[in-house]
């Protein structure tokens, strides 16, 4: 608590001025987006150890923020361990596919113990967000108990953790020069080996990696 003390001789301040109706603001604009179902692209300006070199899928933004996952950095736990870890029997797909021993992975540093399944979309779960036509979101148990038991959607993404930013945190990101950002398409995320993923999404926007500089604006 400031101390109290004798009120200083000088003469109080004039009010502020009122601002001027044809004054120019010059302050920097963010920009009006709405990137559900796109990619974020990590420039080379992006130094976070978390976020260096990673493709986010966005599932929501609105006014309040943002919630995606990354999509190409693997952990070192197969779907068959946490499967064992949840009770549950992974059987073969019908397809004849074992999703054993594919990876989960590092969705990002927020909720690190909670899963995140992106799927084709698919009724009956209890907790899900419908993205686009071609991908939902689920964060109940049901759906990995539907895939153990054969039932449930065949093309999966499964993560720990997610990535979130405030009300015009992304943004702010996306006007440093942080993120490209692209439609997304699916078969990057259900369908492209992991570690082709970056360069897949960037050949989203017809540019390769290697032309990418850290002083590069944003998509």
């Amino acid at each position: 608590m400031a101390k109290q003390g004798k009120a200083p001789s000088q003469p109080p301040s004039p009010p502020p001025s009122a601002p001027d109706a044809d004054a120019v603001d010059l302050s920097p604009r963010l920009p009006e987006l709405q990137l559900a179902d796109h990619f974020l692209i990590a420039m080379p300006s992006m130094l976070d150890p978390v976020f260096g070199g990673t493709v986010v899928y966005v599932c929501e933004h609105h006014e309040g923020g943002a919630l995606g996952m990354i999509v190409n950095r693997p952990t070192d736990l197969t779907m068959g361990v946490l499967f064992e870890r949840l009770d549950l029997s992974l059987e073969i797909s019908p397809h004849g596919e074992s999703r054993s021993g594919k990876p989960v992975m590092f969705g990002g540093p927020v909720q690190v113990e909670r899963g995140f399944v992106l799927h084709a979309p698919q009724d009956g779960y209890s907790s899900s967000l419908t993205v686009s036509d071609e991908v939902a979101l689920t964060t109940s148990r049901d759906v990995l108990e539907a895939v153990a038991e054969g039932r449930g959607p065949q093309r999966l993404l499964v993560t720990l953790g997610c990535a979130g930013w405030g009300a015009g945190q992304l943004e702010e990101e996306i006007l440093r020069n942080g993120w490209l950002t692209v439609k997304a398409d699916p078969r990057i995320l259900f369908d492209t080996p992991i570690d082709e993923r970056f360069a897949a999404a960037m050949h989203l926007l017809g540019i390769r990696p290697t032309d990418l500089t850290g002083e590069a604006g944003h998509a």
